[in-house]
């Protein structure tokens, strides 16, 4: 079975389903949790708050673990269920870092054997026989293809939980010579945001409330904190494109199209910016992971049998 996961800074993604990128641990087995998953002798619950950021996400096992709580959720939607589980991933690394780490991720989840974990009490058994790493960005597009195939020369923007990473297509194919990755993701807007706040409101708040504020939805925070936190947003948006020009990546004469949780809750700023002349938006924040099945599919058909 294929499953396509995009291990984000901020939430883990599958085709079907999107959690917090956060981890709980324990000795015991949880008394007041549904969704436990035993592996290694350890109990695992996912958490709301999500894990620091890491680079290289291999240095140890909670992206694993991370990635068992992706796969079982994927297999509990088929219903499948055999004696052992051929497992095909299909991964993704930002395109600044796919040279330098691509053989290091396909090492980290190709464990040798049979893998034996429990899920909401369930015992599993899989083996992951292949291992399919691409370039985030470019495999966000690949399922919206119409939208850059027959363009010139096209920035792929994927604003993420912690980067901003920028890759350049031409005629629809990737540059990889021309990537970039910027510390300039949602993650670090929203720490900005909870710090101004408490400085400026005397209030603590969440990443929650944030993203409810952005979105749309209803929050009792009072208008005064409503306005700090889009202003706020409004200058970190304003802050990734002045950056992205440093860059060379120039808006107003290129087009670009905004992929990603963190374009999402940006785009009225981006939209109304100078500096974006012509902007698309793949509405999906599971992009990344349903093109990355989409990869793994084509990459699976040419295998010899």
């Amino acid at each position: 079975m294929l499953i396509a996961i995009d291990h984000g800074n901020y939430a883990i993604k599958t085709p079907h389903h999107s959690f917090v990128s956060g981890l709980s641990e324990h000795t015991v087995k949880p008394p007041m949790s549904d969704e436990i998953l035993e592996y290694d002798g350890r109990y695992w619950t996912t958490s709301g708050k999500r894990l620091s950021y890491m680079r290289d996400k291999t240095q140890d096992d909670r992206y694993f673990v991370l990635t068992l709580f992706a796969i079982a959720k994927e297999l509990e939607d088929t219903g499948r269920y055999s004696p052992v589980e051929q497992i095909q991933l299909a991964v993704g690394l930002p395109p600044e870092h796919y040279g330098v780490l691509k053989d290091k991720f396909t090492r980290y989840f190709k464990r040798d054997g049979i893998i034996k974990f429990v899920y909401k009490d369930k015992p599993y058994s899989i083996m992951i026989d292949k291992v399919m790493v691409f370039p985030q960005a470019y495999a966000a597009v690949v399922p919206k293809s119409s939208m850059v195939v027959n363009m010139l020369r096209v920035f792929v923007v994927d604003i993420g939980g912690y980067t901003t990473d920028v890759l350049l297509l031409k005629n629809g194919k990737p540059d990889l010579q021309f990537c970039r990755s910027l510390e300039t993701g949602i993650i670090t807007m929203n720490n900005e945001i909870i710090r101004k706040v408490g400085a400026l409101h005397d209030m603590r708040i969440e990443d929650e409330h944030i993203s409810a504020v952005l979105s749309g939805h209803d929050t009792i925070l009072p208008d005064d904190v409503k306005q700090t936190i889009c202003g706020a947003t409004k200058l970190h948006a304003q802050d990734i494109l002045n950056q992205l020009r440093e860059l060379q990546v120039d808006l107003r004469s290129n087009p670009a199209v905004f992929i990603g949780g963190g374009s999402l809750l940006l785009r009225p700023f981006l939209e109304a910016s100078p500096l974006v002349a012509k902007a698309d938006f793949v509405e999906s924040p599971n992009a990344n992971a349903l093109g990355y099945e989409m990869l793994g599919r084509v990459q699976l058909s040419h295998r010899p049998a």
